[in-house]
């Protein structure tokens, strides 16, 4: 990473790059964004093919109990990441198994478990704040990407290698078992493996962003690109594409322009408000070739 920072100030000196690439935490959250981006996207198609848009705000919000959980556990504050991911994987497991064991609608049965994580991660995370910094339950709930640090970078770099490699691998059954189970069984696809294996994948991508986007706004990173995508996308493979786009686009724009003193709203707030803005301007594409069609 020293070369790169080094490579950035070299920039800034020539008059390449503006002066605000100077700064070491600012090209951390840019690589953070680069990586978090098309990983939300990529995932998140699945997510509205399956339409599992609950899904992904519940697995956030069990976040607030695994931190607070870490915290209590005695992890460091900034980063208890062994509570994190073990408290998401085995909420969203559960919540697997039990709707395979349950005549509860899917969306009534996610919305028990996002009340549930809602309400436990609250209580423990407000009880926490009284014994330590304060500010940690804005970082926890809308993010704080500028103080991501290199061993953030690594892990989310460990997490892209794996989905990328999963969705190279398995990408077509997943999606298949996605728009029609009953086929993909026919096709001896092991549709329970892929479900199990696509709410654990939620739960790693959610608990990767939690830091960048936070625990409130990761479920909308997750859902709108690939919403926007679906608007004005002809087939799977263009929806996907413009789903990474869009999410990776709004990173970056949402790291950058906060950066700018008049601009008044923090990184994962900001983030979040450019993907609304472009499903905004795919929803006005569509309804424009709708009108001229």
């Amino acid at each position: 990473m020293t070369t790169l920072y080094q490579w950035f100030q070299s920039a800034v000196d020539h008059g390449w790059l503006p002066e605000m690439f100077s700064y070491e935490f600012l090209i951390n959250a840019l690589f953070a964004s680069l990586m978090i981006g098309p990983m939300l996207g990529l995932l998140g198609t699945l997510v509205v093919v399956k339409r599992l848009a609950f899904l992904s705000e519940a697995v956030g919000h069990s976040v607030l109990t695994g931190v607070s959980m870490g915290i209590l556990l005695g992890e460091p504050v900034t980063a208890p990441w062994i509570s994190l991911f073990t408290f998401s994987i085995l909420f969203s497991l559960l919540l697997q198994w039990i709707k395979g064991r349950s005549t509860i609608p899917y969306d009534a049965l996610i919305g028990v478990f996002l009340s549930f994580a809602l309400a436990l991660g609250a209580a423990l995370l407000l009880y926490v704040a009284k014994h330590v910094n304060a500010h940690l339950i804005e970082q926890v709930m809308f993010g704080s990407i500028l103080v991501s640090g290199v061993d953030d970078l690594i892990l989310l770099a460990v997490i892209s290698v794996a989905v990328v490699f999963l969705a190279v691998r398995f990408g077509n059954q997943a999606y298949l078992v996605a728009i029609s189970p009953d086929v993909a069984h026919s096709q001896r696809i092991n549709t329970r493996l892929h479900d199990y294996g696509f709410v654990i994948l939620i739960a790693l991508i959610t608990v990767a962003a939690v830091k960048i986007i936070g625990a409130v706004l990761v479920g909308a990173l997750l859902l709108i690109p690939a919403a926007s995508a679906r608007l004005v996308a002809r087939d799977l493979k263009q929806m996907l594409t413009l789903s990474v786009l869009i999410a990776t686009t709004s990173s970056v724009f949402g790291v950058l322009i906060p950066m700018y003193e008049e601009w008044p709203v923090s990184a994962g707030p900001a983030i979040t408000l450019f993907a609304c803005g472009w499903f905004v301007l795919c929803l006005l594409f569509r309804q424009f070739n709708a009108k001229t069609a």
